[in-house]
């Protein structure tokens, strides 16, 4: 019968538990070999497989084995599909399970909080109940197979400048609402084997050694039982990591912070059962690898190959489609113009840049369609080629419609570095508003993993957000441009129309080593739909080549209470010519509210398939979490007592149908009243205000708000103060002004023993 971990741990040497808490080099574990404890490997992810064996690096820069890139996290994400990412997940355990890799590290889950985070093309969204939900389902797709994952980067990761170094700033109800719940989905929900801390500092700790955040919130309050493991280099001080809940230092330190624990343990700095702990859970979570390794598991490249185009088509977004230009149609005479045609960018730089078996591009997928091709463009430069430039036009004139691949080079977006604007190249910006000057039956294909400026919208016809696609996008984007897949993927973030327009614009970056989020919860499009600001795209959207429409709404009561559950039920019809896959997005709005609120927030969805004339019911379940903001009084999830619409909407800018439901609170908000304590907030708590309430008739009285009032005094409180004015002014009334206002009757002491009834009532 095999020890269990804590029997392992018991029979080793100090020396041995503490050398298992960092890497034997860049991508390995170590072993314990007297007591049968294995190493295992780890290696980069998500969208892929990023296996180096010699000349390791984390960011990119040597090649790893030949490997199959699907989709990055802004496209997958896109599809609004969870069986399409856990499907992907899936193919990627079983990759790793051929490697003989433990751990695949990701899904990336940050929220974007600004186009020019370099890494948002392997992050999923802004909104953190979609990247909480899409996060979950890749990971039971990985896990199913035997392979953990390693979610990253905890927490507030949301910038690459000064990335190692900088200090994100963040308020308790921001964090809990906007960058917290997607993580907690995956502790939760999809059971991650292992967390992966990011390089900042979370409130002026890093979070390599963030008690709170490693030990308080993700252990004791999420129930997680994984592995917590550095990012590569995160580490300040290994010591204070381990006491935090830091498991592992990623990569080998060559046994210097192992030494520095072994240490502190000795000096009695370091309580051992810290170190036991870290141990026990690093041999149970590799214990879950290898008890089901299996070499032998076939990887069928050519399969994922062709796996990866049919993804693809179902994560590309149709954003215009002006006179339906699209889908192309056989016999018509097509241009394809753009070098990203013949050599697509299809994934991202840094540490999940895949080493991809081959690369299928546009070119080569529509090689039986008769286009014709110009360059247009050097991808790698942003000037123009007059020469090329020239072949553009000649080829846009002889067609009957011109698709011109353009977007971000390589250079523009990546790992390490922030975008330092929103701009594709010039060269290209000019090349389309020319060919559209010499052929208006154009449509812009766009390769890129963040939002970009579009000033050239207008003289587009069609206009398809790849994103980037994976190594057969080229599939893809034929499926999509002839119609063979009716696209049906979503934004999973807003694209505003310019820089300027983004909700962090005058912070983003930070100042020095300290990045403060002054736009608390206003990201994305809780910020643009309050401010009911023009933008390009609103998140959420997507055209298809059919129609859908909605009908019945229906709710299963009118009034709940914030324990219950809330059943939703809405029709789906597709009333257009052809199949198609409808994306159904449900949002709730809290009518009034006495803390800030967005308009609306995403908190269901779903993707509906639907022949023509065909409907079909899409039924949601809302919990308290829909309804509540995080108080940060109680420090838990509030409902306020209310009434909150239930909206279906196509996008976070368009309801199409909506709903009341009153929701009741069930919790009462704990209050001290105090000599400045005011009436309005009084008037919540009806036996207090039961206790006070001859002094508010009095004090009212001298406001105009009151029929006790005389009528000597009426006409000059007439004359003082208006109905509103009166009103207003008693709302505001602190307790303290009562003596002043009550011609000595009232004096200290005499509030004292009313604010002790108050308080006990």
């Amino acid at each position: 019968m095999s020890k269990t971990p804590r029997e392992l741990v018991a029979e080793m040497t100090l020396e041995e538990k503490c050398s298992l808490l960092s890497g034997l080099d860049f991508w390995h574990t170590k072993s314990v070999d007297r007591l049968g404890i294995k190493g295992v490997m780890y290696s980069d992810g998500p969208h892929g497989l990023r296996k180096q064996d010699d000349k390791a690096d984390h960011l990119g820069v040597n090649d790893s084995i030949k490997a199959v890139c699907f989709p990055a996290a802004c496209g997958s994400t896109a599809s609004f599909d969870r069986e399409l990412v856990r499907t992907m997940g899936e193919a990627v355990g079983a990759e790793c399970q051929h490697e003989q890799v433990a751990v695949n590290l990701g899904p990336a889950i940050n929220i974007k909080r600004s186009p020019l985070c370099g890494r948002n093309f392997e992050y999923m969204s802004e909104d953190p109940y979609l990247a909480g939900e899409m996060a979950t389902a890749i990971i039971q797709g990985v896990q199913s197979k035997h392979i953990g994952v390693s979610v990253k980067h905890f927490a507030a990761n949301d910038q690459e400048h000064r990335r190692m170094s900088s200090d994100s700033v963040v308020d308790e109800r921001t964090l809990r609402e906007i960058y917290l719940p997607a993580f907690e989905a995956a502790a939760k929900k999809g059971k991650a084997w292992t967390f992966m801390c990011s390089y900042n500092k979370v409130n002026g700790e890093y979070a390599s050694q963030n008690k709170w955040l490693l030990t308080d919130l993700l252990r004791k309050e999420w129930g997680y039982d994984g592995i917590v493991m550095s990012d590569w280099g995160a580490v300040s001080d290994r010591v204070k990591g381990v006491e935090a809940g830091l498991d592992m230092e990623m990569p080998s330190s060559a046994g210097v912070n192992d030494a520095e624990v072994v240490k502190a343990v000795r000096e009695g700095r370091l309580d051992e059962k810290y170190v036991d702990i870290c141990v026990e859970r690093i041999i149970e979570v590799h214990n879950r690898y290898l008890e089901h390794a299996d070499p032998s598991t076939p990887w069928d490249k050519e399969a994922d190959h062709i796996l990866a185009g049919k993804l693809g088509a179902d994560c590309e977004v149709l954003l215009k489609n002006e006179g339906g230009i699209l889908p192309l149609k056989d016999g018509e005479k097509i241009a394809v113009i753009g070098e990203f045609a013949a050599k697509p960018r299809f994934q991202g730089g840094g540490s999940s840049h895949i080493n991809s078996f081959k690369v299928t591009s546009l070119l080569d997928a529509a090689a039986d369609k008769g286009v014709t091709y110009a360059q247009g463009y050097h991808i790698n430069s942003d000037d123009e080629d007059a020469a090329l430039v020239a072949e553009a036009l000649e080829a846009a004139k002889a067609a009957d419609k011109v698709v011109l691949v353009a977007g971000l080079p390589d250079s523009y977006e990546s790992e390490g570095y922030d975008r330092k604007h929103m701009r594709i190249p010039p060269n290209q910006n000019a090349l389309i508003e020319k060919v559209a000057a010499v052929n208006p039956n154009l449509v812009v294909l766009l390769y890129n993993g963040s939002p970009v400026e579009m000033p050239w919208l207008a003289c587009a016809k069609g206009l398809i957000e790849g994103y980037l696609g994976g190594q057969n996008v080229g599939t893809a984007n034929r499926a999509v441009l002839w119609g063979e897949v009716n696209p049906s993927a979503r934004l999973p973030e807003t694209m505003p129309v310019k820089l300027e327009d983004t909700p962090c614009f005058l912070s983003y970056g930070g100042e020095g080593n300290t990045a403060v989020y002054n736009e608390g919860i206003f990201v994305g499009y809780r910020y643009y739909t309050k401010k009911k600001m023009p933008v390009l795209f609103p998140f959420g959207y997507g055209l298809s080549y059919t129609e859908f429409t909605y009908s019945n709404l229906r709710l299963s009561a009118e009034s709940i209470k914030d324990t219950d559950t809330l059943q939703v039920c809405v029709d789906v019809t597709n009333t257009g010519k052809c199949a198609g896959k409808e994306v159904v997005q449900l949002y709730v709005s809290d009518r009034e509210s006495e803390v800030f609120r967005p308009v609306r927030e995403l908190k269901g969805f779903d993707k509906v398939a639907l022949q023509p004339g065909e409907t079909k019911t899409v039924a949601f379940t809302l919990d308290k979490r829909s309804f509540a903001y995080w108080n940060t009084q109680i420090h838990d999830w509030h409902v306020e007592t209310g009434v909150f619409d239930i909206q279906i909407c196509k996008d976070a800018d368009t309801p199409v149908l909506c709903a009341p439901v009153t929701v009741e609170s069930t919790v009462v908000l704990p209050m001290t009243f105090t000599e400045d304590s005011i009436t309005m907030d009084i008037a919540k708590y009806p036996k207090a205000m039961a206790v006070i309430s001859q002094l508010m008739n009095n004090a009212a009285a001298i406001f105009g708000d009151s029929e006790e009032q005389k009528p000597e005094d009426s006409e000059a409180a007439k004359e003082a103060v208006s109905d509103e004015m009166g009103q207003a002014m008693m709302a505001y009334l602190p307790l303290r002004g009562m003596i002043s206002f009550s011609q000595g009757r009232i004096n200290h002491e005499i509030l004292k023993g009313l604010l002790d009834q108050m308080n006990n009532a």
